[in-house]
C-alpha cells in the first residue's frame, strides 16, 4: 500500500490544482487501488476572519503588498492553470473566509472514509461556486450532499468537535517544516511541495511502490 498524506487548505487554489494532478496521476498508475489518501489540515491564514462582503482581490493584493492589477493578473494565471487541470475556476466569485470549521468537518468525514468527496465539494464551493466555506449552512449542505448523517452533522456544527485534531495536523506540519501547501508525503518518506505536474506524481508513486 501507498499512504499519501496531503496537507492542504480549502482557501488554497493551488491545493485544488494539486489534488487534480494527483488524481490524474493515479489514473495512469497501475496500482492505484493500493493508494490511500488522507487529507491533513493546514490554515494559510488561521487568524484571519474576513468581514462579510470583503473583496478577494483587495485582500490578495494587501497580503502580498501589491496592487489590484497584480492581483487580477495572479487570478488570471491561476484560472489558466486550473483550466489545464480540468477545473473551471471562477475566482471573481471567491468569498474570503476562515477555513477552520471546514477542516473540522474533514475530520468528521474521515471517520466514514468520505474525506475525498468532501474535500472536492469544499474546494468546488470555494473556487467554482463562490460559496462561503465558513458559513455553517454551506458546510451543512455540503456534508449532507456527500451522505453524512443529518443529526450527526447538526450536532457537529453546534460543537467544537475535532478542533484538537486540526491543531494536531498543523503541529505535525510545523514539525515537518511545512510552510506552504499543498504538501504531499508518500509513505512517510518521500515528499512533494506544490502542485507539481502529473508526471512528477506518477514518478514518485512508482518509486514508492515499484511496478515490477
Amino acid at each position: 500500500m501507498i499512504k499519501v498524506d496531503v496537507w492542504s487548505d480549502i482557501n488554497c487554489p493551488f491545493c485544488y490544482i494539486g489534488k487534480r494532478h494527483l488524481e490524474q496521476a493515479l489514473e495512469k498508475f497501475p496500482k492505484r487501488d493500493q493508494v490511500v489518501i488522507e487529507w491533513k489540515s493546514f490554515e494559510l491564514d488561521p487568524d484571519t476572519h474576513p468581514e462579510k462582503g470583503s473583496d478577494n482581490l483587495e485582500m490578495l493584493a494587501k497580503k502580498y503588498g501589491k496592487d489590484h492589477t497584480w492581483a487580477q493578473a495572479m487570478n488570471n494565471n491561476l484560472t489558466e492553470m486550473a483550466a489545464m487541470a480540468g477545473i473551471d475556476f471562477h475566482l471573481e466569485k471567491v468569498i474570503p473566509a476562515n477555513s477552520f470549521n471546514a477542516h473540522r468537518l474533514l475530520h468528521l468525514a474521515k471517520l466514514y472514509k468520505m474525506q475525498d468527496p468532501l474535500q472536492e465539494k469544499l474546494l468546488a464551493a470555494k473556487f467554482i461556486e463562490g460559496k462561503d466555506i465558513s458559513d455553517p449552512a454551506v458546510l451543512k449542505s455540503i456534508a449532507l450532499d456527500i451522505g453524512l448523517d443529518t443529526e450527526e452533522v447538526l450536532r457537529f456544527l453546534d460543537s467544537n468537535k475535532f478542533s484538537q485534531e486540526v491543531r494536531e495536523d498543523e503541529a505535525m506540519a510545523a514539525k515537518l517544516g511545512i510552510t506552504g501547501v499543498p504538501f504531499f508525503v508518500f509513505n512517510e518518506s518521500q515528499a512533494l511541495s506544490g502542485a507539481h505536474p502529473v508526471e512528477t506524481f506518477v514518478d514518485v508513486l512508482t518509486k514508492a511502490h515499484p511496478l515490477t
